[in-house]
């Protein structure tokens, strides 16, 4: 991927309603990598550098603990940036991002969003919109850990993942990236013996399905009642 070409980020969120000119602009400053699976693109307390978007992929941030307890914060998606840190106001990397399959991001100094920010104000609105959606996910998921059961939050989780990242089949919706056990407990406060036994029964009364790294959700609606805490549980 030497030569880049403005169709690349044409259409994805960040730059809606920018010109052709604008986005030949940015993609020239714009440099591309590809990620091997499992890779980390960025460390939590690393001081920020650079800024990224996804093309292709899956990434998750985590958050280490001060305890050592690492948190899977949440996913990103083919189109979103990541490693915004200056959006934030901040000089280091709140959280590490780390490769969930191969991907193929795109980066830019830090130096430059500043300068993005001033010379496209759409950059601009639609950045921080991000950072709006995001924070207000992160408060969702505080009020999750401190007033519901697991069993709700797990469902909640599972629920999320399959809006954000879904993909339609024959069985369901499928969570479209390798997701384990033990990723959705360190997503949801909870074990992995507790997520073993909670997929283990709503596979048996047919609402998901799950396999190595693999969960599809098999009925949306039943699985939205685990999570208020309805019928069902």
């Amino acid at each position: 991927m030497t030569r880049l070409d403005r169709s690349l980020i044409a259409g994805l969120p960040p730059f809606q309603g920018m010109t052709p000119s604008d986005l030949d602009r940015l993609i020239k400053q714009a440099s591309s990598l590809r990620v091997s699976k499992n890779y980390e693109i960025f460390e939590q307390e690393a001081e920020a550098h650079l800024f990224f978007l996804l093309l292709d992929g899956h990434v998750r941030v985590v958050k280490t603990t001060p305890d050592g307890q690492q948190v899977i914060v949440r996913y990103i998606s083919p189109g979103e940036l990541m490693g915004i840190a200056q959006a934030l106001g901040r000089k280091i990397y709140p959280a590490s991002a780390i490769a969930a399959v191969d991907c193929v991001v795109l980066s830019w100094p830090n130096s430059l969003w500043a300068e993005f920010v001033g010379a496209f104000p759409s950059f601009g609105i639609n950045t921080y919109k991000t950072v709006g959606d995001r924070l207000q996910d992160a408060q969702t998921r505080v009020v999750e850990m401190s007033t519901e059961q697991v069993e709700q939050r797990v469902a909640h989780a599972l629920l999320r993942l399959s809006r954000q990242n879904g993909k339609k089949t024959d069985h369901g919706i499928l969570i479209d990236f390798p997701i384990s056990r033990q990723d959705i407990a360190e997503m949801t406060g909870t074990t992995l013996h507790t997520v073993s036994r909670l997929l283990t029964a709503w596979e048996g009364k047919g609402v998901v399905a799950s396999g190595r790294q693999k969960v599809t959700v098999v009925e949306p609606h039943r699985l939205l009642t685990l999570a208020e805490g309805g019928e069902g549980r």
